[in-house]
């Protein structure tokens, strides 16, 4: 870094300085999760104009924010979420700013003692980022080479020297992005060593060209201690990377491309292999999940297939809530869909189906359900397969009669 910017950077006052201080946050991960946010935007805002200041600012967050955030409550994982992005936003910036070795080689040890000290842990992550940090070739070699030593006896086979060193996955990134790729085939390939450090061996395979046999070393090392999803990732980037693109959706794409929700899975499934037709894509997803038909409603609306939409709606449990809002937002463009869908709702409501269902959502059902059919002009017979829908809710509490009873003349 030249002499002219160190002014810069010192004068430069970063307001989540002030924010992330030891033990700062209490034990609601809400606050933190904001200010978390807030951090990643401001250091982004200043990439745009000082990169090198970005990533001074980057270094700073990432050497504050597991002391700041000790005392949060961790179990939802939502804290952890949050940091887990934030570092994936800045590595980045630090890895793209344009400064010289001794700068460079300042940051990483700043780092290197941040993640050491890490108690949490938060950066954990930053690990698997080592190599690209460094940079370049050289500096990640020359990083290696000093991590390389502990990062043996810590993968050793011999119980008296083996055990926990927090710059294994820093060396074996190194090695990676230095291009030592049978150094790391060869430093992981005891049977002790678990999935998160035999995961690099995979990747230097496939980039030595080696796709078939990082296709099987991945393969080989699924276990219950293993992620399915991460190796199934993997597997599929080979075949993609390969042009294997239908064997890597018969094998792998239905698996790799969970999300967290159905709907979002079978977006990320489409967006992959757009060569399939939505239809497959949800038909071969839908299989995957025997007696959670109904959970792919969405999905299925989604893809504009409204007759499987409430086929599958009417085969298992589909929660209310959704089929009575695809009632009244596709009242005015999908009349008949709509119609189908608040009926749906309500024969579930019926059915005791639904979490936290109060009468607002029941009478929201019922009202979109009926616009809907004065849509098509059926209003008078859509009420009445709806009263008969309510006249046949079994013994019980009978909740949807209670709100609609009158309404309806039950």
């Amino acid at each position: 870094m030249s002499d002219a910017k160190e002014p810069a950077l010192e004068a430069h006052k970063w307001e989540f300085k002030a924010r992330f201080r030891r033990h700062t946050f209490g034990w609601k991960s809400r606050p933190a999760i904001t200010r978390v946010k807030q951090a990643v935007a401001e250091i982004k805002k200043v990439a745009k104009k000082d990169p090198v200041l970005a990533a001074e600012g980057a270094i700073a967050f990432l050497e504050r924010v597991s002391p700041a955030l000790e005392h949060v409550d961790g179990s939802s994982g939502s804290i952890g979420t949050a940091v887990g992005n934030a570092i994936g936003e800045l590595v980045p910036i630090i890895a793209n700013a344009p400064t010289d070795a001794k700068t460079r080689d300042g940051w990483l040890k700043r780092l290197f003692e941040a993640h050491q000290e890490d108690q949490i842990p938060y950066i954990e992550r930053l690990a698997d980022h080592w190599g690209e940090l460094c940079a370049s070739k050289e500096v990640a070699s020359a990083w290696a080479d000093e991590l390389l030593g502990i990062t043996r006896m810590a993968l050793s086979p011999d119980p008296s020297q083996r055990g926990h060193f927090h710059g294994t996955s820093m060396c074996l990134s190194a090695l990676f992005r230095a291009e030592r790729h049978q150094e790391v085939v060869d430093l992981v390939s005891g049977d002790r060593i678990i999935w998160n450090y035999k995961e690099w061996a995979v990747k230097a395979l496939a980039a030595m060209g080696k796709k078939g046999e990082a296709l099987r070393y991945a393969e080989s090392c699924r276990n219950p201690w293993a992620s399915d999803l991460a190796i199934d990732r993997h597997c599929e980037g080979i075949l993609l990377s390969a042009g294997m693109i239908d064997e890597a959706y018969t094998r792998y794409g239905l698996r790799a491309n969970q999300a967290g929700t159905y709907l979002a899975t079978f977006r990320a499934v489409a967006k992959k292999y757009p060569h399939k037709p939505a239809s497959e894509v949800l038909t071969d997803l839908v299989k995957t999940t025997p007696g959670g038909e109904g959970k792919w409603f969405a999905a299925a609306k989604d893809a504009g297939l409204y007759e499987d939409a409430l086929a599958l709606a009417s085969s298992t449990p589909c929660d209310p809530k959704t089929l009575s809002r695809a009632a009244r937002d596709y009242a005015e463009k999908q009349p008949a869909f709509a119609v189908g869908a608040g009926l749906l709702s309500l024969y579930w409501l019926v059915q005791g189906y639904g979490y936290e269902i109060t009468s607002v959502d029941v009478w929201n059902a019922y009202r979109a359900t009926l616009a809907a059919g004065g849509r098509q002009g059926a209003s008078a017979d859509v009420k009445e397969r709806i009263r008969k829908l309510v006249a046949a809710e079994g013994a019980g509490e009978r909740f949807v009669t209670k709100v609609l009873g009158r309404e309806l003349g039950l």
